[in-house]
């Protein structure tokens, strides 16, 4: 003895969709747990969550009136449903292969902003401010040159040390002078 195998929910959902798209009609939960059985092979007690399933999907809309509620699909809210998603889908193409441009523009700025920075020391405004602080400190250079000369001449007056005997007590070369 076999049994007979019942519809998958997949196959049922289909099945009804067929039922408001041969029909093009509006009708009540009682007309469908009619007419499912019958036409369709849908067993009464799965319509209800069945329909529901299709309702939660924005595949058939509900509406209440009073105090029935009332389900309708139609074959152009299908398709407009396709159309929307193939929109989507094509939408999430465009976005994608955007962001892959995004990408390699990113790594070609990337490259030529370290082929830019090879080349950062012959710019002009780099050398300019090199110039300048350069002058900044020679200028300083030549205060802490001052400030030493005016520390050994301090010393010299104060203990009566000789230069030789400064410059070799405080670490000072020899041959210690301002830049040119």
């Amino acid at each position: 003895m076999s049994k007979k195998k019942g519809l998958s929910l997949e196959e049922k959902r289909t099945r009804m969709m067929e039922i408001f798209f041969e029909t093009k009609d509006v009708f009540q939960l009682k007309d469908i747990e009619k007419i499912a059985p019958k036409t369709k092979g849908i067993t009464p007690m799965s319509v209800k969550d069945v329909l529901q399933s299709l309702v939660d999907d924005n595949m058939v809309d509900c509406e209440r009136v009073g105090t029935s509620n009332y389900y309708w699909a139609f074959p152009s809210k299908a398709l407009n449903a396709r159309k929307h998603k193939l929109e989507e889908l094509q939408s999430q193409e465009e976005r994608s292969s955007l962001l892959k441009e995004l990408q390699a523009l990113r790594e070609e700025r990337t490259q030529l902003q370290a082929e830019l920075n090879k080349y950062r020391e012959c710019d002009p405004q780099v050398i300019e401010d090199m110039r300048k602080s350069n002058v900044v400190a020679k200028e300083a250079v030549s205060r802490w040159t001052d400030n030493v000369f005016a520390i050994k001449s301090w010393t010299k007056k104060k203990f009566s040390f000789d230069d030789s005997r400064i410059d070799k007590a405080f670490g000072i070369p020899e041959d210690f002078d301002y830049m040119d």
